[in-house]
């Protein structure tokens, strides 16, 4: 396996969509039986989905398909296509992803499960032109150093597991919902996978595959997936919002950069700041002018 490659110092910005050489696992090699055994568990790299694996959320794609599909109003989609863009600039809140869940439930209710995977299509066709080349370079580089790679999302089990095969990625962890006589009842099936539930979600993958969460991966945007990073040995942060920012400069954790929708906005405001003052400096010309043909 490839040597350790050092991190960057806290004041460091890294280069945007650098990709560095892997890590070798904690416990490969060693001269002592503990260090041995470890070297014989497997190693995995976990990938949170929204920001970090692709720009934006993949909700807002659900949301169009399910508008398409009649399932929520015109109304409901733009308000998603606003919180979309508000995710993509300040990221997520503890209160949005429980209303998400709540609302996915109640729409979800008597809805045949056939029914939903049938939007799937439509879902993909949104949400592969968003994935981030550079987060794929990084996934497919860890399973050519043999350790398997995972996407981890709020999203449902079904989202997980339809982008993990179409990604070539070894598996999915996802929100569960429950299914009684093939219709979904609206009800959980399983923690909602977010904070802690991730956690949950991971350390039963480690146990039922032997997995080192020690010496894994974890790949997240947000403070809200501060569980799942600190989970494993070598977490990395992409896209962070701004209270994560501070905790990776703090532990010295790699950062990695992708989303330019922020650093386009912060253009456009500066371009219209500028035609504003242009156009006020031209307006007192034109004032300063008419004056001095009145006098």
């Amino acid at each position: 396996m490839a040597d350790r490659a050092a991190r960057p110092e806290p004041e460091e910005r890294p280069r945007e969509g650098r990709v560095v050489q892997l890590r070798e696992p904690r416990g490969a090699g060693g001269p002592d039986g503990a260090s041995a055994a470890r070297a014989c568990e497997r190693v995995a790299a976990f990938f949170d989905l929204d920001k970090t694996l692709m720009a934006g959320s993949s909700g807002i794609f659900f949301a169009r398909a399910a508008y398409d599909a009649g399932m929520i109003s015109r109304a409901r989609l733009l308000r998603d296509a606003y919180e979309n863009l508000r995710f993509r600039l300040r990221g997520s809140t503890d209160e949005r992803a429980d209303d998400v869940r709540r609302r996915v439930g109640r729409m979800i209710a008597g809805v045949p499960e056939r029914e939903l995977r049938r939007l799937s299509p439509r879902v993909l066709a949104g949400v592969l032109p968003r994935l981030y080349p550079q987060m794929l370079e990084r996934a497919y580089a860890h399973q050519d150093e043999g350790v398997d790679v995972y996407i981890v999302t709020a999203a449902s089990q079904e989202m997980a597991d339809l982008l993990a095969h179409v990604l070539a990625f070894d598996g999915g962890l996802g929100s569960r919902s429950e299914v009684v006589d093939g219709h979904y009842t609206g009800r959980p099936a399983g923690p909602f996978n977010y904070r802690e539930g991730k956690v949950l979600s991971m350390r039963e993958l480690a146990l039922r595959e032997g997995i080192d969460l020690t010496a894994s991966y974890a790949y997240s945007d947000s403070e809200s997936d501060l569980p799942m990073l600190r989970a494993v040995g070598y977490p990395v942060v992409v896209n962070p919002d701004r209270d994560l920012r501070q905790i990776a400069v703090q532990e010295g954790w790699e950062v990695l950069f992708l989303d330019r929708l922020p650093r386009r906005l912060k253009l456009l405001a500066a371009l219209a700041a500028a035609a504003c003052v242009g156009a006020c400096t031209v307006g007192r010309g034109h004032v300063a002018a008419r004056a001095q043909r009145r006098a």
